[in-house]
């Protein structure tokens, strides 16, 4: 998770409790096809921005990559730590952004799961893209997923990210309820990146062949509920990668 997020324990068990079912269904299976995990050649897999190691144990479970995986936040560490340890997973605590313990070019492959959102300055979003393009080899691909900034206000199965009927400015603070299996509701703060902001920091950082993808719900996946999903007409996420 980003640098905005509070690092208490509350705050790291409610995220680790609420059910990422639109994030299986829709948004880890494009970041993953868009890095090629399952490939034999992507051997090493940067998980920038880890949170409680919910993806980065997904990675080893769809493939036999090695995941390096690094977060700001001790209590989601702790976390991913204590409930997901695995031998193909390394966990490690950022402080500045940058990944000391990673020579240059030393990853197949590196993802950043909403972690944009959670950092209040375009600057220090740069900073972050820059040290993962050092730290990915040539012809390794990077893959970032987010909320879609385009449709912010929507109530999706299980979060609702921005009020409704409400535009939000470049870099804007925005209220994030994410719906808890209980009933409860875990409320946060992100921040509101509009989508040509994904677009200029890879470009800047050096990336090319810079794609989107606004992936919806599968049909089939939408006819098991009663009443169909906003996410089968609206692209909850966006996926932006580049290739060094």
């Amino acid at each position: 998770m980003g640098t905005q997020w509070k690092d208490t324990v509350d705050v790291a068990d409610g995220f680790d409790a609420y059910d990422d079912l639109p994030e299986r269904l829709i948004g880890y299976p494009a970041v993953f096809a868009a890095l090629g995990i399952g490939d034999p050649a992507v051997r090493t897999v940067l998980d920038y921005g880890c949170g409680p190691g919910k993806v980065a144990n997904r990675v080893v479970g769809a493939s036999a990559a090695h995941v390096v995986a690094a977060d700001i936040s001790a209590a989601m560490l702790e976390i991913a730590r204590t409930r997901r340890a695995h031998p193909r997973i390394r966990y490690h605590q950022i402080d500045s952004g940058g990944l000391p313990f990673l020579a240059g070019n030393s990853v197949d492959a590196a993802m950043s799961c909403y972690v944009f959102i959670n950092v209040a300055e375009q600057a220090d979003i740069k900073a972050i893209v820059a040290e993962v393009h050092r730290v990915l080899r040539p012809g390794g691909r990077y893959a970032i997923l987010d909320t879609n900034p385009d449709t912010t206000g929507i109530r999706f199965s299980t979060f609702r990210s921005g009020e409704p009927g409400r535009v939000y400015t470049h870099g804007e603070r925005r209220q994030v309820l994410l719906h808890q299996p209980g009933g409860g509701v875990l409320e946060l703060i992100d921040h509101h990146w509009p989508r040509q902001t994904y677009l200029d920091v890879l470009a800047e950082a050096g990336f090319r062949e810079i794609t989107v993808r606004e992936p919806l719900l599968d049909p089939a996946e939408a006819a098991k509920a009663e009443t169909p999903p906003a996410e089968a007409t609206r692209p909850p996420f966006l996926i932006v990668s580049g290739v060094k």
